[in-house]
């Protein structure tokens, strides 16, 4: 998608990718590579494979095998689309995430089934392997910035020479969407959370999905004018997930330690086609907390029960007002 392609396969090559890797981790300290179109490094000549000579020599490397390894895990040759089939060890972009997250939020129908999978871990992808190996996301350096998302309906890349015909042309984008409870919903889910650099304070690019020809104010991270608002909101969900970090563990959850429900307390009804509030509850430690997504416009009232002599105490919510107010996400502890 870039160019000429190294062919990966090559013992040359292998021994020239693997000396320029090492010379960045012993040389200038890096702690791991994200690599862009990753597809390529396990191309063979029947396909790809998890067992391709590059990805087997560096995971047999007792240097490079420890550090962090980052797939983008597709590209745009014969059977790119490669997500969750690297090998154990590996972190992948999740863009099943990115996309169920945003649907869900978007109000489109049949989402919460997908939504309940990616909070938890995306077990369907990742099976046999950790949550962790999920590189949760949902926007990235390719596409609209997070604050883009939710401001414009289509891209504008008129400035980047091409008569707008550059760029995803069917993002999943919606006007009036709520970034704060979006962005907790990130912070919730079980992975590895990632944020493009300048979406925690509310950077724009005016609407341009595709900003790889502009180096100026349109790229330009503008630290002077950021919403420190924002900023202060993104640093208290890392303090959150740290405080819950019980509930967060590098594992799939059970039916014994998970119950699903509804804003009624019931279990949820998933195969409603609006189902707009997501209840979970997680059983850890001898203690339980519930978040609760709350897709709708209007606020709703939460319903469920305590332990006799407990109550729940609410400890966030992204959004204002009682219980679980309108298009929020709101965390409580049984106390």
């Amino acid at each position: 998608g870039c160019g000429n392609s190294l062919d990966l396969a090559n013992p040359v090559v292998i021994d020239m990718v693997m000396a320029s890797m090492r010379h960045w981790v012993l040389k200038a300290g890096v702690d791991g590579f994200r690599f862009d179109l990753a597809t390529a490094m396990g191309r063979t000549a029947s396909g790809f494979s998890k067992v391709a000579p590059l990805l087997v020599a560096i995971q047999n490397d007792p240097l490079l095998s420890k550090i962090i390894l980052i797939a983008e895990p597709w590209d745009v040759g014969p059977g790119g689309y490669q997500l969750g089939n690297f090998p154990s060890g590996w972190h992948e972009w999740n863009d099943k995430y990115r996309d169920d997250v945003r649907r869900f939020w978007r109000g489109d129908s049949f989402t919460a089934n997908a939504l309940a999978t990616r909070l938890t871990g995306s077990s369907d992808v990742f099976a046999g392997r950790l949550p962790s190996a999920s590189i949760n996301f949902l926007v990235a350096h390719d596409g609209f910035t997070l604050h883009d998302l939710v401001h414009y309906r289509e891209r504008n890349n008129f400035a980047n020479g091409e008569d707008n015909r550059d760029g995803n042309a069917s993002e999943i984008t919606w006007p009036g969407g709520n970034v704060q409870a979006m962005l907790a919903c990130l912070f919730l889910s079980r992975g590895t959370p990632m944020l493009t650099a300048g979406d925690e304070f509310g950077r724009s690019q005016n609407g341009n999905n595709n900003a790889y020809a502009q180096d100026n104010a349109l790229t330009w991270l503008d630290w002077k004018g950021r919403d420190t608002v924002l900023e202060a909101y993104v640093r208290s969900l890392f303090d959150l997930r740290t405080h819950l970090q019980a509930f967060f563990e590098d594992s799939f959850l059970t039916g014994d330690e998970a119950f699903w429900f509804g804003e009624d307390g019931n279990a949820l009804k998933w195969n409603e086609p609006f189902q707009r509030f997501v209840g979970l509850a997680i059983s850890a430690k001898n203690k339980r907390l519930v978040i609760a997504i709350n897709g709708e416009n209007v606020a709703q009232v939460m319903r469920l029960s305590a332990k006799p002599g407990a109550s729940w105490l609410r400890i966030f919510t992204s959004g204002q007002g009682e219980n679980c107010p309108a298009q929020s996400v709101s965390v409580f502890v049984e106390t």
